[in-house]
């Protein structure tokens, strides 16, 4: 190889080290921020409206139609072994584990990561940031925190509507095109959910929080190049924080598959 090309690619290497360097520290100094006065409390309560209540909307839509496909997928392939039954567990064991988490977190963080990306990204080109530090202001514990606070609160309560929505859109298929019984629908999914698959599907929107606000917060303040890196921080946000939702989701997976 080229001493050019072998320069270049450990450059590359040091800055892609370097960037997970960077994002660690920034989500500790978050996190040590949380027990240092003053604490923002206006600014967690702004952000909480903004993550939770402004995702409402795509959140119930993105629940219930993931629901009512489900159970037309698993109502026609049940039906070749006569179980047309047991939709309503698998439904809700595919909403409460998986779908319901990931998906849920894959649209605050196009909404959101982008979003705080974004904000961040124009408060530094327009110097706001720097003029926080010559106040004397943490810009990590005035931006970060309250960011990151609120998403870790607001995901998990989004996940559950979400699943139970999900399971709502998943009743209004099996009751009025598959014709099944409601009865037995909520009773088989009720009775389909262990203690294991709810604390599955709670434990993960807690960790996919994390990724969304700190990834949106690192690429805002690491934004560089003017209004044109805005743009680019937005997107490389969004990519990024899906990419490692997608990522976690696995090993999360494999982790309490095998502690269940």
């Amino acid at each position: 190889m080229p001493k050019n090309s072998t320069n270049l690619l450990a450059d590359a290497i040091k800055q892609r080290v370097l960037a997970v360097q960077e994002f660690t520290f920034l989500g500790l100094r978050a996190i040590a921020n949380l027990w240092r006065p003053p604490i923002y409390w206006h600014d967690m309560m702004a952000q909480m409206d903004i993550i939770g209540v402004g995702s409402l909307p795509i959140t119930l839509l993105t629940g219930f139609f993931t629901g009512a496909v489900l159970a037309l997928q698993m109502a026609n392939t049940l039906t070749t072994f006569g179980q047309i039954r047991l939709t309503g567990e698998l439904v809700a064991l595919s909403l409460v584990r998986e779908l319901g988490p990931t998906l849920t977190s894959l649209m605050v963080a196009g909404r959101c990561a982008s979003g705080i990306a974004s904000e961040l990204g124009s408060m530094l080109v327009s110097e706001q940031i720097d003029a926080m530090r010559a106040l004397g202001t943490d810009p990590v514990k005035k931006l970060v925190t309250p960011r990151l606070v609120a998403t870790v609160l607001m995901l998990p309560l989004l996940t559950i509507v979400s699943d139970f929505v999900g399971l709502g859109g998943g009743y209004c298929v099996a009751y009025f095109i598959i014709r099944l019984n409601p009865v037995e629908y909520w009773t088989t999914a009720y009775q389909a959910l262990k203690f294991a698959d709810v604390f599955q599907g709670l434990l993960k929107p807690f960790v996919f929080a994390f990724i969304v606000a700190l990834v949106g917060c690192y690429f805002g303040l690491n934004t560089r190049g003017g209004t044109q890196g805005v743009g680019r921080s937005t997107t490389q946000a969004m990519v990024t924080a899906s990419v490692l939702i997608l990522t976690a989701n696995f090993f999360l997976t494999r982790i309490l598959l095998g502690a269940f």
